[in-house]
């Protein structure tokens, strides 16, 4: 099955990435990737850094002749503003003057991480906790997503609200729909929010204000799946649990604070003849659901509906204007420092967050259908659909 590693720093050489178990014969090219890589870039309220950096992949091995080869794919992303850093970020020994990083930043890694790895110059785990890893992982989502195209699974991420704004209603549409509402609303204010909804020109003012204010904006963003064949997970044990891995998946992209399925929480207030999807069974369709409140789980595995699951970011930690803090050398009270962040990252947060969901889709289908090479895995998948057709 797809698992990956990832390693870098923010401000070093550039970000590796190892994805292990990508089925054989999948067609691929560094432009299939470098086209999502480019969405991770966009987004009002983004920051200088995204102008420094063209993000491109160097694909190193795992591809022969364009196709993958069942063998891990390595792949490296160059941070150009390196050449920036190279006294900092140095691997060997440097004999210049380092100023080192003592002010831990509220809501960021860098107080604990310090404490935990024995730390003194904080740059050490901000460089590694920072959000720039998620280029990595927008590789692996990527390469997975190349893989369900084949089976005719979409996954799209997009974004619901940003700073308690937001009126994205998209209860009961599909893919497709929602894709065409984010390009109308992208073509008339040019924004790359991801975002469905209206008060487009509202949320953009929120971004402006917040930004002269010397403050960062979170929000919320959903990740919507086409309809899966049912089974997908299991039961069986907690670890096997589809939702589980989701959930997992979601909550490890930086400044993720909460994850629900479907309704979510709205469940807590309903009843279960109010909120649970009703069975049907029709001879074209075979057993089918009216309304997809599970978000196309039931007992950790797919049900038959699309998966739908939301997730909130919390505004980045990195805040111009300052927050309380304490030195770790000096112990002394300080306000925090400004490098150079986002405003806000939300849309995209929320194509990372498509990203690690394909990764997961796709190795729940291995699980269930083999994933050694791509014919095998078709043959395994179309005769399951037959199965469940007649079941």
């Amino acid at each position: 099955m797809i698992r990956y590693l990832t390693a870098g720093e923010s401000h070093g050489k550039g970000l590796s990435i190892i994805i292990d178990g990508v089925p054989a014969n999948i067609l691929i090219s560094p432009e299939d990737i470098n086209v999502m890589l480019g969405e991770r870039q966009k987004g009002y309220g983004r920051g200088h850094r995204q102008k420094i950096e063209k993000d491109k992949v160097e694909i190193l091995s795992g591809v022969r002749f364009g196709k993958t080869t069942g063998n891990p794919i390595g792949i490296f992303i160059k941070n150009n503003d390196f050449e920036n850093w190279k006294g900092m970020m140095s691997v060997e020994p440097w004999a210049g003057q380092v100023k080192e990083y003592s002010v831990p930043r509220p809501g960021h890694a860098d107080l604990t991480g310090g404490i935990k790895y024995r730390q003194k110059d904080l740059r050490n785990i901000l460089e590694r906790a920072s959000a720039r890893e998620t280029a990595a992982r927008v590789v692996a989502g990527a390469i997975a997503k190349k893989v369900l195209k084949s089976f005719k699974i979409e996954v799209l991420g997009f974004v619901t609200s940003i700073g308690g704004i937001g009126t994205a209603t998209v209860e009961g549409l599909d893919i497709n729909k929602i894709t065409t509402m984010i390009a109308a609303t992208e073509k008339k204010y040019s924004a790359d929010l991801r975002y469905p909804g209206k008060n487009v020109e509202q949320i953009m003012a929120l971004i402006d204000k917040t930004k002269k204010e010397g403050d960062t904006l979170g929000g919320t963003i959903t990740v919507l799946t086409s309809p899966l064949p049912p089974g997908l997970g299991s039961y069986t044990q907690w670890d096997k649990k589809l939702d589980a891995k989701l959930a997992m998946a979601l909550m490890s992209i930086q400044a993720f604070k909460g994850v629900a399925f479907g309704a979510g929480f709205a469940y807590a207030g309903k009843t279960g003849s109010e909120m649970h999807d009703e069975i049907y069974y029709a001879q074209k369709q075979g057993f089918f659901r009216k309304t997809n409140n599970a978000g196309g789980v039931e007992g950790g595995m797919t049900n038959g509906n699309p998966i739908s699951v939301s997730a909130v970011m919390k505004p980045i930690s990195t805040v111009m204007k300052g927050l309380s803090s304490a030195d770790i050398k000096t112990k002394k009270p300080v306000k925090t420092v400004y490098e150079r962040s986002d405003i806000c990252a939300v849309p995209a947060a929320a194509l990372v967050a498509e990203a690690v969901v394909a990764v997961e889709i796709l190795a729940a289908m291995q699980e269930k259908f083999g994933g050694d090479e791509l014919n095998e895995m078709k043959l395994n998948y179309e005769n399951y659909l037959k199965y469940v057709a007649n079941y």
